[in-house]
């Protein structure tokens, strides 16, 4: 059986490769320290999981659920963002419901590409703004992130051509993997350049939960046409097994996009909506991650500074795109971390970035995901320090 042209043109998802590593040290008899994908390890609130079984029940008889999400979903959604941001959204028309992020990104193209429309994405970066664009016909063009910039992408670098066929512009603050901010002044230059350029800004702040000491805000705060954001409860609430999420912003580029969803799945299931409300009630569980991850990326920070690394402690995210040695590159310094004498697992930040033009800007960087627990994370600091790295 042959697969379909643009199944063949992908390669191996990053992910999934490192998924792979992990299998390999367990068949070996080699319990690793896993950093490698970002899937939190602590279970899921009890207030989330208590609400999930309850929805359970109450809507045992309850059939399909809603395409755009339930009206409390909806309504519990726009109440948190105008708490949070200071936003109002329309939960009729500005707010949709999602299977969390991933599909999402990944379905988005389909409402805005035609055959040949491009798509502008940061580098490194988050495949699915890649795939999604691929199969929706679309190209993709990759601008660099880069450490003396402030991980800010940078609009000017578009070519000519690009422009003139571009529908989709992806940003990703916090960042994945860098963990970098926006600043307002990024957020006002991207508003102005959807709106001069009548191209879609898709904003990605899935992360806008995890951070540290500066609060992030969101897109919206600074323009609202041409503009959607998109949100998932995956690493805000550790529930990534629940797959929920939403879409919200300009609600004729919304509408577009709820056309898409609706045929392509049947909605989120009520019942995870029912623990999504009850995670957006609470603050008290996400304010005691932060808490976790914050000391967990002081261990592991601290670590890479002692022996001899640059600082790379990240302002939000639970990543840290530690840089490594120019000589090295990431994928030495990760299989060294992988050795069994070692035994702790990465991402080589070459394997999520683009090499565009013979540059790739994730060559000497390595991306951890600060999921292990915090006496996992204090084992892997002493590896760090009596590895060879």
């Amino acid at each position: 059986m042959k697969g379909s042209n643009k199944l063949s043109k992908l390669g191996t998802y990053a992910f999934a490769d490192v998924d792979e590593l992990v299998n390999d040290l367990t068949r070996r008899g080699i319990t690793p320290i896993d950093f490698g994908v970002g899937d939190p390890q602590d279970p899921t609130p009890e207030v989330v999981r208590s609400a999930c079984a309850q929805g359970i029940e109450t809507r045992k008889s309850s059939g399909y659920p809603s395409y755009i999400g339930a009206d409390e979903y909806r309504e519990t959604v726009s109440e948190w963002v105008k708490g949070r941001f200071g936003i109002d959204m329309d939960p009729k028309t500005e707010i949709t419901s999602t299977l969390g992020a991933k599909e999402a990104v990944f379905h988005m193209p389909l409402a805005f590409l035609n055959e040949g429309d491009h798509v502008v994405a940061p580098n490194p970066y988050y495949p699915p703004y890649e795939r999604g664009t691929l199969f929706a016909g679309g190209k993709c063009h990759f601008l660099p992130l880069e450490r003396e910039n402030g991980y800010l992408m940078d609009f000017e670098q578009i070519p000519d051509d690009v422009a003139r066929s571009l529908k989709i512009i992806w940003i990703n603050y916090p960042s994945n993997p860098t963990g970098a901010l926006a600043t307002d002044e990024f957020y006002k230059e991207a508003v102005d350049f959807a709106q001069d350029n009548d191209v879609l800004i898709v904003s990605d702040e899935c992360y806008s939960e995890m951070y540290y000491d500066t609060k992030p805000r969101s897109i919206l705060e600074f323009g609202y046409e041409n503009v959607l954001v998109m949100q998932s409860l995956s690493k805000r609430s550790n529930m990534t097994n629940y797959r929920v999420g939403w879409v919200m912003g300009d609600k004729d580029a919304l509408a577009l996009f709820r056309k898409v969803k609706t045929n392509i799945d049947s909605g989120t299931p009520t019942f995870i909506q029912d623990g999504a409300i009850a995670a957006l009630r609470d603050e008290a569980h996400v304010k005691r991650m932060r808490d976790g991850y914050r000391t967990k990326r002081d261990i592991i920070c601290s670590a890479f500074e002692d022996v001899g690394y640059p600082s790379c402690v990240p302002p939000a995210t639970f990543y840290v795109w530690q840089e490594v040695p120019a000589e090295k590159g990431s994928v030495e310094v990760a299989k060294r971390l992988l050795d069994p004498s070692v035994g702790i697992v990465t991402t080589p930040g070459k394997w999520i970035s683009k090499n565009v033009d013979g540059y790739n800007p994730g060559e000497n960087f390595i991306r951890l995901a600060l999921v292990p627990s915090i006496e996992a994370c204090k084992e892997a600091a002493e590896k760090i320090r009596d590895a060879e790295l």
